[in-house]
């Protein structure tokens, strides 16, 4: 071994503190894990990953095609054009005057999340559940996170009350960075228009910032999405893009936008882009206009998407119930949070303790993959959540664009794989 390799092979490599205690995220973990069962024979039923099930609008395809040869680096904040169509969208969609200024472009709505909080001298506040990925964030950044309880007897939403009572606790502390995700994941809550007036009104009176994780907006089941930033525009930061509502995960693209009060925000967000991502691939910006335009095309695939995973949302969350566990009926979204707490004393007798175990078993026993409520801030309580999208969406999808009124139940041929996921869980049951 020469001197310089021996230098190296014995000098110390010190890991950051912050990672030593965060695991990889959670949901891309569980796709991980159910990948490998598969390639090993197994069956498995992969209601881990959110994936949507439906494909990319070929309106979308054909102008990615289109602009395949695009190769110029675009402006850190995003292409043009394509930030003016983001904001006639959210003119159309929530009456907001937020120009193409106000706006930037995104490798994905993550990666604009952990900028916003490198960013913001803040804590972070969440309700609890909340997605899998806030927390560690914060956690990586060295943040402080306070997670606020939810009940399922209101849903699973935070409630202005307990906003407004963590709030005085804090007051006189760090700024405080509530985030919002309404269609929920991993619950399928929707807020309603004076839920969020509440919650807006306590967040204005201690001078909350708010971000709006809006990722599932056009798959709220009855179309009737709204933005807390209608109520609190000067203090609300949007966050949305095309992974789920436009089947487009793989292109990573996401959105934030800003209210002018909050430019600043936006302006200490850029310099961290320029100097990390630099700008989201040209091709994918160029095609994804036709994403937030008000296309006729892309107006049908919508509320296709959306007739479907109602349909589905639905019935998983009757039949479970039908069984003895405790679920809220989703209200958009791709996911159902089932609650196992009538099952604890029979589970214990199994020797599951916990919601962790209770997913490992499960899998283990029946081939279903979920995750553990512990990963979404739930760690009391024996409770998982069920991502909706291991079926064919892109067959279904087809049916229901040329019978908007057709019937979506459990019972249909395409979903037969949810079926059997759902029946597997339900037998498998203590009570069942």
């Amino acid at each position: 071994m020469h001197a310089l390799d021996d230098h190296f092979h014995h000098a110390q490599v010190i890991i950051n503190d912050r990672l030593l205690d965060i695991p990889k995220s959670a949901t891309l973990a569980i796709n991980e894990k159910s990948r490998r069962l598969q390639r090993e024979g197994k069956t498995v039923f992969r209601l881990g990953l959110g994936q949507s099930p439906f494909p990319v609008p070929e309106l979308m395809v054909s102008r990615l095609q289109a602009y395949a040869r695009a190769k110029d680096y675009m402006a850190v904040q995003g292409y043009l054009p394509l930030r003016e169509a983001i904001a006639g969208f959210l003119k159309r969609s929530e009456g907001l005057d937020r120009s193409a200024a106000d706006i930037i472009i995104g490798p994905g709505t993550k990666e604009l999340l952990f900028g916003l909080q490198m960013a913001l001298d803040c804590e972070l506040v969440l309700p609890a559940p909340s997605w899998v990925s806030y927390a560690p964030q914060a956690a990586l950044l060295g943040k402080i996170v306070h997670w606020i309880p939810t009940r399922p007897n209101r849903g699973w939403k935070l409630t202005a009350e307990d906003l407004d009572a963590h709030c005085r606790r804090r007051a006189g502390g760090r700024c405080q960075l509530l985030i919002l995700n309404s269609p929920n994941n991993p619950s399928g809550a929707c807020y309603d228009a004076l839920e969020l007036e509440q919650l807006a009104a306590v967040a204005r009176r201690h001078a909350v910032i708010i971000l709006s994780d809006e990722i599932y907006s056009e798959l709220h089941y009855r179309g009737d999405h709204r933005s807390i930033a209608r109520y609190c525009p000067e203090r609300t930061v949007i966050s949305n893009g095309i992974s789920k509502w436009a089947g487009a995960g793989g292109w990573r693209l996401g959105f934030f936008a800003f209210p002018p009060e909050l430019r600043h925000l936006l302006r200490a967000m850029t310099v961290i882009a320029s100097e990390t991502f630099t700008s989201v691939s040209a091709p994918i910006q160029m095609a994804s206009i036709c994403a937030f335009e008000d296309s006729p095309a892309l107006i049908g695939y919508i509320h296709a998407c959306r007739h479907i995973m109602r349909g589905i949302g639905i019935d998983f969350s009757q039949r479970l119930r039908a069984a003895g566990v405790d679920v809220v009926t989703p209200g958009g979204g791709f996911y159902c949070l089932a609650d196992f707490a009538s099952q604890t004393e029979a589970l214990r007798q199994r020797g599951i303790a916990n919601a962790p175990q209770l997913a490992a078993a499960l899998l283990e026993e029946t081939g279903v993959a979920t995750l553990p409520g512990e990963d979404f801030g739930l760690p009391d309580r024996l409770a998982l959540r069920l991502a909706l999208v291991d079926f064919d969406g892109e067959g279904l999808l087809q049916q229901v664009l040329d019978e908007p009124d057709l019937q979506v139940d459990l019972d249909r041929p395409e979903l037969a794989t949810l079926a059997q996921a759902c029946d597997r869980i339900t037998n498998w049951l203590p009570t069942a």
